[in-house]
């Protein structure tokens, strides 16, 4: 079980709150109701469960898990080759700035709050591109957060910033995100463990195969009318 003060730091960390700007991203969610896949409660859900299960467990997550390990020990070449390789597989203008900006974001605030020591603020002050998920595993870190704690926070705040764009968007009900985020959390646990299983193997098995979120991504970057930054 989770001591009360990580607990409490990791709902600090993954709250909506958090001034990073999460709000502001739908990560090709828009421009898929823009094209009418998206269009009611039911096919936000799949495109959320979908996006959770094929992209974010393929990829990200594992990263997460490979970045949060070499936080842990210390080795910061592994922490910048890992961020370099995420920044890569970003194959749009706007998923690049989001995670970019986010990333930014999370590492500014981690100085100010002074998490961690200083040779970790010191090494996110360097890196440039700094990526959303080698800031969040740095302060899971420095806040002695658990790895599978953190990465199942990371990708729930994930999930209710997707739910939060389709409700504005679509639009929803509240009660219909409300449940669109219930039916999410066994998909977030096995995730997490399908996660660990890619991080764990050797070489890891990462997936970036992800070709419609990709092409709509690059469609909303010329959408005519766009509530959200991606």
């Amino acid at each position: 079980m989770t001591a009360l003060p990580q607990l409490i730091s990791l709902l600090h960390l993954a709250s909506p709150a958090l001034p990073i700007g999460g709000f502001s991203y739908s990560q090709g969610l828009e421009a898929a109701i823009d094209c009418g896949i998206v269009h009611d409660a039911a096919s936000a859900g799949r495109w959320i469960q979908d996006n959770l299960t094929h992209v974010q467990a393929a990829c990200e997550a594992p990263v997460w898990l490979l970045l949060y390990r070499a936080w842990r020990v210390g080795d910061l070449a592994a922490v910048r080759e890992w961020n370099d390789w995420f920044h890569a597989t970003r194959e749009t203008a706007e998923l690049r700035l989001e995670t970019e900006q986010m990333g930014w974001s999370l590492a500014r605030l981690i100085a100010q709050m002074s998490w961690g020591d200083e040779p970790m603020r010191n090494a996110l002050t360097q890196m440039s591109p700094i990526c959303l998920p080698t800031a969040f595993t740095a302060a899971c870190v420095a806040l002695d957060i658990d790895a599978r704690d953190g990465l199942a926070a990371y990708a729930f705040n994930w999930a209710e910033n997707q739910v939060a764009a389709a409700i504005k968007a679509v639009p929803l009900g509240q009660v219909a995100g409300q449940l669109i985020l219930r039916a999410l959390h066994t998909p977030v646990r096995e995730m997490v463990e399908q996660a660990w299983q890619r991080a764990d193997a050797e070489p890891p098995q990462l997936s970036t195969f992800s070709p419609m979120l990709g092409l709509l991504s690059a469609r909303h970057e010329t959408q005519y009318s766009r509530l959200f930054r991606s």
